[in-house]
């Protein structure tokens, strides 16, 4: 990252100490050996649509899971302190969740805007707070209508998506050296449930049933709706901006401009906003202009 992104960060000066990239940082300052049993990785996902397929939205028939995949380093020392005094430059406090459905609609604790314009700088910092912070994003869009195959009929979008998640989570780690490291995957409370049945679903994948076949040393933390978890918070920013992608390609679409720099892809950093279709941001079932990995 330049020095010129540093500075133009809105309302956060990130020390140069913290922004650098994993590999960056193993040339300036040589690092121990790392004996710990968790991996560097924490992971935080979000949502966007409904995973029925008894009635579906005609409007938004899809549903979209994405996995914000942060280094904790780098989250712990720039991204929740700039989130935080975001909040403070806005809200006057820390105490606010952020929710991209309430933001947009005004919602709330967001029903603050005088006029457009300020809504606009509203967006314009968050936006650049997401544009200069280090994240690997994967998702997984599940289009609803295409659903052919009994065992998709009969099945749960989330769960489609979520092994497919977990499956490319698996393949970043592997680069990095951290596979054989326990990952922690937070995702947000939906009622006891659907959640007993993602946490089955969850341990089922990981146990090796999945498309690699081989066992993944995942964990899953279920966190209330209320907690004021950062990595929650931009994650809940992500999902929705993917699935329009999807849904209306030719349509502008700011925020994914921004997100796809943040896709995993072919080719490694060199390569980011290129080669993601498919890698990083997959679509099921797989449309027919996409070749298959």
């Amino acid at each position: 990252m330049s020095k010129n992104k540093i500075d133009q960060l809105p309302l956060f000066d990130f020390d140069e100490t913290n922004v650098h990239t994993e590999a960056e940082q193993v040339v300036k300052v040589p690092e121990k050996v790392d004996d710990s049993p968790f991996s560097k990785y924490i992971v935080y996902v979000d949502e966007s649509g409904d995973h029925s397929l008894q009635s579906i939205d005609k409007n938004y028939p899809i549903f979209v899971l994405a996995f914000c995949v942060f280094h904790k380093r780098h989250y712990s020392e720039a991204i929740v302190p700039a989130l935080e005094k975001f909040k403070f430059n806005h809200f006057g406090h820390d105490q606010i969740v952020l929710h991209e459905n309430e933001i947009r609609k005004e919602k709330g604790e967001f029903n603050i805007f005088r006029f457009r314009e300020e809504k606009l700088a509203f967006l314009n910092d968050l936006t650049g707070i997401i544009e200069h912070s280090n994240f690997i994003l994967i998702s997984c869009t599940i289009d609803k209508l295409a659903l052919s195959k009994p065992s998709d009929l009969e099945g749960n979008p989330y769960h489609m998506a979520l092994g497919y998640c977990m499956e490319t989570l698996h393949e970043f780690l592997t680069e990095k050296g951290q596979e054989e490291k326990k990952t922690h995957i937070v995702v947000e409370c939906r009622g006891n449930k659907e959640d007993k049945e993602l946490e089955l679903e969850f341990r089922r994948i990981c146990d090796g049933e999945n498309r690699l076949n081989k066992p993944l040393p995942f964990d899953v933390i279920f966190a209330d709706k209320k907690v004021m978890s950062t990595g929650l918070q931009l994650a809940d920013l992500v999902a929705r901006p993917i699935g329009l992608r999807t849904l209306r390609p030719d349509q502008e679409n700011r925020a994914f401009e921004v997100l796809k720099e943040k896709f995993y892809c072919d080719g490694g950093r060199k390569s980011v906003g290129n080669g993601f279709e498919g890698v990083g941001m997959k679509i099921y079932p797989m449309p027919k202009s996409e070749k298959p990995r």
